[in-house]
């Protein structure tokens, strides 16, 4: 029998927030074992949410048994430390535990009115990231949901403060008959930057694509004429090979022109937290803006995206938009450094994240994952296969010959289970790429992993 959404606030929500907690608990710790994609028979299974709208209500106790019976074993286990497609970080403990507060808060981070707590939390946070990335201190910041979302947020702001360089008011008067501005990219931009530019309304085909090196590096010597209503987008930290474009000397350039700068660093601006590999950041710092991720190297829960501006006046006109009920105080507010107005408390997650890990634990994170990566490719050199890129952070491709045999050997892995690797195409040669970002990730399980790539390529190969 369904018990009656009438009931006493603490006794109907206490008894499901326990079987949550307690079957959460037994995922955590059934993670590292597990096989990394789910079986297909778990993934039939899913069948089972297929039914009709209820009619009536259902014990939230029942409701979370369902999801844990039958979703769980239907998850991809991206949270253990075997799993290396795209780049996902595992949630560290302390992230997902605040996750589990932050949703009990269940907090409307617009206005500082609405959440003080949260509104606090993200100033002190944002300040601990601009520390960690080595940028301006003074930077305005926002939370989004991804580095789309970020690169957005900072094409947006740029957008305004280029128009109004030239006397024309993006937010009022929009972009019809606008003056244009012109967009300047790598060779090798990245998806995230490509939809951001359509959705700000500059589009994906009107820009200028600047030719790259072997590794996917912004060839500065092929920059086009620059002006002061170009904006220039750089990478820190290719999604294939993780190599940086030389930023000091695109920013120096377009500095001397008026350019706008903008940084897509999901993963790689992290790279500063390391002084082994800080070096390869050198000069993003110059830049204008930038948009990064806190679920890949910093590992908090799914989603934290985060945008930096160095013009916090270009992004509070971009993201403000009054109401009358809508009262903000003296303080920083939310909802007027990021697209939504209503959002849950995710800078939170991050601030437990950092705080956890400390800037030692941070550094330590960045150099184990990229010790990982760098395991994986001369294990595979030493096994006979071709690794494509300079391994210079958390990225490893590699070849097993042919485009059918490496793909056959991507979907084998896969189904195999004993960890997960994507597939890619890299400068027109296919490629499995393998990129270590979770802190769960361990000597033993790069080995385990190792084993089976191997295994199975050679296979793949013995039968062709």
């Amino acid at each position: 029998m369904a018990k009656s959404l009438r009931q006493e606030v603490p006794s109907s929500t206490q008894p499901a927030l326990q079987v949550a907690a307690e079957r959460a608990i037994r995922y955590t710790q059934q993670i590292a074992d597990r096989r990394v994609s789910p079986a297909p028979s778990d993934v039939e299974k899913l069948a089972g949410f297929h039914e009709p709208f209820p009619e009536h209500p259902c014990d939230p106790e029942n409701v979370i048994a369902m999801l844990d019976d039958v979703g769980s074993p239907a998850t991809t286990a991206s949270t253990g430390g075997r799993y290396f497609g795209y780049v996902i970080g595992g949630a560290l403990p302390a992230s997902m535990a605040a996750s589990w507060l932050v949703n009990a808060w269940d907090q409307n981070v617009a206005l500082r009115s609405m959440s003080p707590v949260a509104a606090e939390i993200e100033e002190v946070v944002l300040r601990w990231v601009c520390d960690a990335l080595g940028l301006p201190a003074d930077c305005a910041g926002g939370f989004v949901t991804c580095a789309t979302m970020a690169n957005f947020t900072a094409l947006a702001a740029a957008r305004t403060a280029l128009l109004a360089r030239v006397g024309w008011n993006v937010v009022e008067d929009g972009m019809f008959g606008a003056p244009p501005i012109d967009v300047v990219v790598g060779a090798e931009v990245h998806m995230s930057i490509q939809k951001a530019l359509a959705l700000v309304g500059f589009g994906r085909r009107r820009v200028t694509t600047v030719e790259v090196d072997g590794q996917g590096r912004m060839r500065a010597d092929k920059l086009p004429k620059l002006s002061h209503r170009t904006i220039v987008c750089i990478q820190a930290g290719n999604v294939n090979t993780g190599a940086f474009d030389p930023a000091a000397e695109i920013c120096a350039r377009a500095k001397e022109q008026g350019a706008w700068v903008h940084v897509d660093g999901a993963f790689g601006l992290w790279a500063h937290a390391s002084p082994k590999y800080r070096h390869l950041t050198a000069g993003f710092e110059l830049a204008d803006s930038w948009g990064t991720d806190a679920h890949k190297w910093p590992n908090t829960n799914y989603d934290s995206g985060i945008v930096l501006v160095r013009d916090g006046g270009s992004l509070r006109a971009s993201m403000t938009a009054p109401a009358a009920y809508l009262e903000p105080g003296s303080g920083r507010e939310p909802m007027y450094h990021a697209p939504e107005a209503s959002r849950r408390a995710r800078g939170v997650e991050l601030w437990a994240a950092l705080k956890s890990l400390g800037r030692v634990g941070l550094c330590e994170l960045i150099e184990r994952t990229c010790a990982h990566a760098v395991k994986f490719a001369e294990g595979l050199r030493a096994a006979g296969f071709a690794v494509l890129n300079e391994v210079v952070v958390n990225q490893v491709l590699v070849s097993f010959g042919s485009a059918e045999k490496t793909r056959e050997v991507i979907r084998r892995v896969q189904e195999e289970g004993t960890c997960w690797c994507g597939g890619t195409v890299w400068q027109g040669q296919t490629a499995m790429r393998i990129s270590v970002s979770s802190w769960a990730t361990t000597e033993a399980g790069v080995e385990r992993s190792l084993q089976a790539i191997v295994r199975i390529a050679r296979e793949v190969i013995a039968t062709a």
